[in-house]
């Protein structure tokens, strides 16, 4: 079993593309990198938990019936005392996605120690964190640290997934916490320019296994000391947001399934690319079946 944790938001996703004040009608969804993961890998056949805060209100019960419905084992934990964090995603043209988040003293962001299970950590098979969660709060950066000392001392491996979002904080900032933690890491996944976040030798980071993405570019992975290659899958994009997320979702499935490097690998890619092919963080994520239709050929029409 994956466990992991971390804010998931109520998503509100503009119909119309153009500036938001001009947007009358929303889908309403959610979204989280961490939960996205979750769903992700519980799509291709694995188990997932996943333990987060959300508010007293109407997005927290979304949030928590949503998760339960895709089979993700689910701890959402009620805070009475603050919202459901929000995010807000519209297209300012067909080819840039605006994404505005309202989640500073939100409920997630006062995720804590307290709010993990040491017992459903140490009987995991992976722990899976981003560096998101750190970036809310000190408490939520506490909670990371406590996490991933409880797996390493069970011998659960350790996942981490940069994911830098510049709007929380500063590179400095994000450099400085990535640097002192990725010694206790397994895997890491990372952009090149994430990676150099970190090091300006990506290729020699600590962790026994490194994940590069090059988004339409494919992907690499460092492991063992071999170095592997995977070409990327063409597809349309219509919305690459929670494509990274889908990414490490599908290499970590594999790795639960006790697949080969090169399966982990191009699973990886095409779990990215089915979640480029539709709006929603989270929607087009692909199931065992869905795998083949990116190589099966044919004229594009399933009968």
């Amino acid at each position: 079993m994956l466990v992991t944790f971390g804010e998931t938001m109520a998503l509100f996703v503009a119909r119309r593309t153009g500036p938001l004040r001009f947007a009358r009608d929303f889908d309403l969804g959610i979204g989280g990198a961490e939960s996205n993961l979750a769903i992700g890998v519980t799509r291709l056949g694995g188990e997932a938990a996943w333990i987060g805060r959300v508010g007293a209100d109407e997005f927290g019960d979304l949030i928590r019936t949503t998760l339960r419905g895709e089979g993700v084992r689910t701890h959402a934990i009620t805070d009475d005392e603050a919202p459901t964090g929000l995010m807000i995603k519209g297209r300012r043209t067909a080819d840039l996605i605006d994404v505005r988040y309202y989640r500073q003293a939100s409920a997630g962001s006062r995720l804590s120690p307290d709010d993990l299970d040491p017992e459903l950590i140490r009987s995991a098979r992976v722990l899976h964190v981003s560096a998101i969660t750190p970036a809310l709060s000190a408490s939520a950066r506490q909670t990371v640290r406590h996490a991933v000392e409880e797996a390493r001392a069970a011998g659960v491996l350790v996942s981490l997934d940069v994911n830098y979002r510049r709007a929380l904080w500063s590179p400095e900032e994000a450099g400085a916490w990535l640097r002192d933690i990725v010694g206790e890491v397994d895997v890491l996944f990372a952009t090149e320019e994430e990676a150099r976040l970190i090091s300006d030798e990506p290729g020699r980071l600590p962790p026994r296994h490194v994940v590069l993405k090059f988004g339409a570019k494919g992907a690499m992975e460092h492991s063992d000391g071999v170095e592997r290659r995977a070409e990327p899958y063409r597809v349309t994009e219509v919305d690459s947001v929670g494509a990274g997320d889908a990414f490490a979702a599908g290499w970590l499935a594999e790795w639960l399934a006790g697949a080969e490097p090169e399966q982990r690998l191009s699973t990886a890619c095409a779990a990215g690319a089915f979640a480029v092919t539709s709006q929603g963080d989270w929607e087009s994520l692909p199931r065992r079946s869905d795998l083949r239709l990116l190589t099966g050929g044919g004229d594009g029409v399933s009968r």
